[in-house]
């Protein structure tokens, strides 16, 4: 699940982090703490993953509730089922792989009963659930395409999900619930389509699951030669190095190590991620920026014999 974008994110997150600490902070803390937001990003999904799942049953207990009541009305008596019959949501609850770690790790929403009502709340007010209930269409494409609605459109922007998160963790940010919902909705979808490997793996490989340490460390490694090739490059262009921000001469550094160290990686893949980094991270004019240097950057390291590829 957590794949070499992701990886890179955190890379230069916690390098930016490590940059602003140093001496302070040494390299194996850095490590430890990037190795930290990568787990506890492979938490989040499962944190996702679970809410569904503990929403459904406290509108199916609200509903038993209701119907046992001392004088309960028609719609108490014979209440619409849909949403509690959900056919994603049943399973999700019965997935053992999920239920396993929601154990080992605890993974659980029960002890905000605040938050998990409120958003019940929402989501029974909502448009989506409303027409959902009304449709006839009764499969499990219709279920599955309901939580990815729920999920994008009033779960995910909601304040109150964002003040639960923050509370949950410090390695969680509003941009890692952008990237895990992208697999939170594929792994929906691999639910629904009856997929016995629905639930994604942390890393897909022991390649992948030594990525982020390598080119961290290697980022660090070479940063001073790739400091001062920035630099040259960057008067030669006649900007002002000292005019440069912290987060941009990290992603670049970053690139560069990348481009340098893992061989397997086509230069253009590597460029062409960080300069997205650099728009995403830093200021407006820095994916045209970036994108200037790290080209003119490669183009010297090939011309010196540093890289080969392309």
């Amino acid at each position: 699940m957590i794949n070499r974008v992701l990886i890179r994110t955190k890379v230069v997150q916690n390098l930016y982090s490590y940059m602003l600490t140093k001496p302070d902070r040494t390299l194996s803390n850095a490590l430890n703490d990037l190795e930290s937001s990568l787990v506890k990003t492979y938490e989040l999904y499962h944190y996702l993953l679970r809410l569904p799942v503990e929403l459904t049953h406290i509108q199916e207990m609200r509903l038993d509730e209701a119907r046992n009541k001392y004088m309960p009305s028609e719609e108490d008596l014979n209440p619409n089922m849909k949403f509690v019959n959900n056919r994603l949501v049943a399973a999700l609850a019965s997935n053992e792989l999920l239920s396993r770690y929601a154990e080992e790790h605890t993974v659980t929403w029960n002890d905000d009963p605040i938050f998990q009502r409120l958003m019940l709340d929402k989501i029974l007010k909502s448009d989506l659930y409303n027409d959902y209930m009304a449709n006839e269409e009764d499969s499990m494409g219709n279920d599955c395409l309901l939580w990815q609605q729920l999920m994008k459109q009033v779960i995910l922007p909601d304040e109150n999900m964002a003040d639960a998160i923050e509370q949950r963790s410090l390695f969680w940010t509003e941009d890692d619930m952008d990237l895990i919902f992208q697999f939170v909705s594929k792994t929906f979808r691999r639910l629904a389509d009856g997929n016995e490997d629905a639930i994604m793996p942390m890393y897909k490989d022991e390649e992948d699951s030594q990525f982020g340490r390598e080119l961290f460390t290697a980022t660090v490694s070479l940063m001073p030669e790739n400091n001062t090739l920035i630099d040259e490059l960057v008067q030669s262009s006649r900007w002002d190095k000292n005019r440069i921000v912290l987060m941009d001469r990290i992603i670049m550094c970053a690139a560069l190590a990348e481009v340098r160290t893992f061989d397997k990686i086509p230069t253009a893949v590597s460029l062409n991620e960080y300069i997205e980094l650099a728009k995403n991270f830093s200021t407006a004019a820095s994916g045209k920026f970036v994108n200037g240097i790290l080209n003119n950057a490669v183009k010297q390291l090939q011309k010196d014999g540093i890289i080969f590829k392309h």
